[in-house]
């Protein structure tokens, strides 16, 4: 890493200028406004480079999103051509090239008949689409009781009110409870569940069972879930999904904004887990972020219910649905993660990916698992796992409170501080990723579980 010795006089003013009038998401106003505040003003690759020159390891992918990596000439020519030819037409009503053609591939890449795209701006926008459409398809079908949605404990399906109502994250729904929609159930998620038992598959059915079927509209669950810290299911439980959704005439949706597009080595997770769903809510890495785009992937006898009924519209739409300029990315990024082999990457790399997350687990008692597939792995952390000592309050505040993350942002590592339900690092790097970044990863992970391991030892309790 290299930082220059001179103060860039505009790293100075892009800092006040967001200090002054930047708001940020999820972000704690102390933590915004403290002098530590960063400014990331450029990206190559598996790595991005402050103001001051300082670089830092991607291990987020962004967001889960920026999949292909950083600095990719090929994503920025497809925008700027399309700008030059045509940079926006909304459809309502009208087609546009690019928006056929992205839709015509990712439905071409998606598992079983779902075959109809309909494109928004992001995965909550997805998540609020599909919500929509379970409704609309019910009532065109016939039974209008059909309105409740059950999801999962500590599961992120967005932060609009309808997304929000999905969401299973306590400290995100608390100071909007009163605004949100009382139809959404939680169950408990799979962590914790084996394939013998399938106990988390066996309690949406019984909610779907307490709450009275005709009047379920919709299941919502991600393939590999993020809350909670990479939840990969029990062998058999997508597909008992399936068979409940089916017996109940229940809708069943994938959430795979994060999970889609290659972050577990395939176009979408659910065909990794053998099943065809309802829907497929996506975004992020199907422009590697490029641009902001999301969708809902939707079978097409769904479609031509509403299409065919009294009604005969989905009653639903936005100004930038199908932007030519983010379409265009989408077909400039699907291509090369086809012609770049990049799902294949992923797969060849996972295990390697993993032995190196176990292997400092077996280095480190403070580790107390390593759950994941692909590119996309959380790590929990306790006391101490000999003893079997979890973290105590005291310890969970203060490391939860800043001081992982300022180990974090020390090793050089861009990764995720996460206390959904335990405390946790995430890691998701670019699909590029390859060996030498990996052992990067690795090394700078070491180093923060070395600060960890030590701040544990002189704070005991």
């Amino acid at each position: 890493m290299s930082q220059s010795s001179l103060v860039d006089p505009n790293e100075q003013l892009s800092k006040s200028q967001a200090q002054d009038h930047l708001l940020p998401h999820f972000t704690k106003g102390k933590a915004w406004m403290s002098d530590n505040l960063g400014v990331i003003e450029r990206g190559e690759g598996c790595y991005v480079y402050d103001t001051d020159g300082v670089q830092y390891l991607d291990g987020l992918a962004g967001l889960f999103c920026t999949n292909l990596g950083h600095g990719r000439q090929d994503l920025a020519s497809a925008a700027a051509k399309q700008m030059e030819q045509l940079a926006f037409y909304p459809t309502w009503g009208w087609a546009n090239p690019p928006a056929a053609e992205a839709a015509s591939m990712i439905a071409d890449a998606a598992p079983g008949d779902l075959s109809e795209v309909f494109f928004v701006s992001s995965g909550s926008e997805a998540v609020e689409s599909a919500l929509k459409f379970a409704r609309n398809f019910h009532v065109a079908n016939g039974e209008p009781e059909r309105y409740k949605v059950i999801s999962r404990e500590w599961s992120y399906h967005g932060t609009t009110l309808g997304g929000l109502s999905v969401t299973g994250v306590p400290k995100f729904r608390s100071p909007f409870l009163p605004m949100l929609w009382d139809g959404v159930r939680h169950v408990r998620n799979t962590y914790g569940d084996t394939a013998d038992e399938l106990a988390s598959a066996r309690a949406v059915e019984e909610m779907i069972l307490a709450e009275g079927p005709e009047t379920v509209s919709a299941v919502f669950a991600e393939p590999v879930q993020n809350g909670r810290g990479g939840l990969v299911p029990p062998h058999g439980y997508w597909q008992e999904l399936r068979r409940i959704c089916d017996h109940y005439g229940v809708l069943l949706v994938a959430d795979e904004v994060i999970c889609g597009f290659g972050r577990f080595g395939h176009w979408f997770t659910s065909e990794r887990f053998g099943v065809v769903p309802d829907m497929i809510t996506f975004a992020k890495g199907v422009t590697s972020a490029y641009q902001p785009l999301g969708g809902v992937l939707i079978r097409r006898p769904l479609v031509e219910t509403i299409w065919e009924s009294d009604g005969g519209t989905y009653m639903h739409g936005s100004t930038f649905g199908g932007h030519p300029v983010a379409t265009a990315v989408a077909v400039a990024n699907m291509r090369a993660l086809n012609d770049e082999g990049i799902l294949q990457h992923v797969l060849d790399h996972e295990d390697g990916f993993r032995a190196r997350l176990d292997g400092l687990q077996d280095s480190y008692r403070c580790v107390k698992d390593v759950r994941g597939l692909g590119y996309f792995y959380a790590v929990e952390l306790m006391a101490d796992r000999d003893s079997g000592q979890e973290l105590s309050d005291d310890q969970r505040a203060v490391l939860q409170g800043g001081l992982l993350a300022q180990y974090v942002r020390d090793a050089g590592l861009l990764i995720r501080p996460d206390d959904r339900g335990a405390t946790m690092l995430m890691l998701s790097p670019p699909l590029i990723a390859d060996d030498i970044v990996l052992d990067d990863l690795a090394q700078r992970l070491d180093q923060v579980l070395q600060a960890t391991t030590g701040w544990l030892a002189a704070n005991p309790s």
